[in-house]
């Protein structure tokens, strides 16, 4: 009785060490969803900034491609730029990601972007062209940006490709979804319409609009790393409570137990005691 009491007092001690761990990575998921959410909206900012110069620099012109063009032979194929999670512990977030693409990998040119999507991604014969670690902070996703489009410009020379789709999770009324937009050739008709004046400018616009929108390219691929970033961040958190709850039910069924065996051992030494002072009595 006495080693049984041990053992259960033992699994409640590791349950609630285990509910702390729980809760500890719930609350780091939170804050860094909390101030991914918080920067999306300077990357909007920005973006919309960017957007506004390139359309005042266009002028009356109208929209034009951004996309560097290819030879031609490659017009069937497009580039995917997928986020997936970086870590584990986010229940089903990257195979819903995968899931999404499954009828255009046939004639893609994956790029994947999620250390525990790369593997999950392997399991399922999966090889990317070009993958990288997702940053695990957010001030590292513009250097993460910086890598993912200069890999999307040398694919764009090599004319893999002449259009690229970014896929990315996102968190809407507290459910998950997956977001998909062409991210190249840059769309210019989206663009807010020109001023009056067309301002000032000492570069030709050409080159003028081709470094603005390097800087829209890399400004709508923070964008997305960050909603990816905080999507992950979020389905880890709906994990650990989900964790968190299972946890608290095993916890409140061992306390049950742990109740009943005391009992029972205090039941044995009554019993003991009771039958220990009847010997004595029938000894006299």
């Amino acid at each position: 009785m006495t080693e049984r009491l041990a053992d259960v007092s033992a699994r409640i001690d590791g349950i609630r060490q285990l509910g702390a761990v729980v809760n500890a990575m719930k609350g780091i998921a939170a804050a860094r969803a909390s101030t991914a959410r918080a920067e999306i909206k300077a990357v909007d900012s920005y973006a919309a900034t960017i957007a506004a110069a390139i359309s005042n620099a266009l002028g009356p012109a109208g929209p034009i491609s951004l996309a560097e063009t290819s030879d031609g032979q490659n017009d069937d194929r497009i580039g995917l730029l997928v986020f997936c999670a970086e870590q584990g512990f986010a229940g089903a977030f990257s195979e819903r990601v995968l899931d999404s693409i499954d009828t255009d990998l046939s004639a893609a040119s994956l790029f994947l972007i999620g250390t525990r999507g790369l593997s999950i991604a392997a399991a399922r014969d999966l090889d990317p062209d070009w993958s990288a670690p997702m940053s695990s902070h957010t001030p590292g996703i513009p250097k993460l940006a910086d890598k993912i489009s200069k890999a999307i410009y040398r694919a764009l020379g090599e004319g893999r490709f002449e259009r690229m789709d970014v896929i990315h999770a996102g968190w809407a009324s507290g459910k998950p979804q997956v977001l998909r937009q062409v991210l190249l050739p840059i769309d210019l008709s989206a663009l807010p319409p020109p001023g009056a004046t067309r301002p000032l400018t000492q570069l030709p616009t050409d080159a003028l609009i081709t470094s603005l929108s390097g800087d829209y390219l890399h400004a709508q691929i923070c964008k997305a790393a960050l909603h990816a970033f905080a999507a992950e961040n979020e389905a880890r958190m709906e994990a650990m409570s989900a964790a968190g709850s299972q946890i608290t039910r095993e916890l409140g069924e061992f306390e049950a137990t742990l109740r009943q065996v005391r009992q029972e051992a205090i039941t044995a030494e009554i019993i003991e005691l009771g039958t220990g002072t009847a010997s004595a009595r029938d000894a006299r």
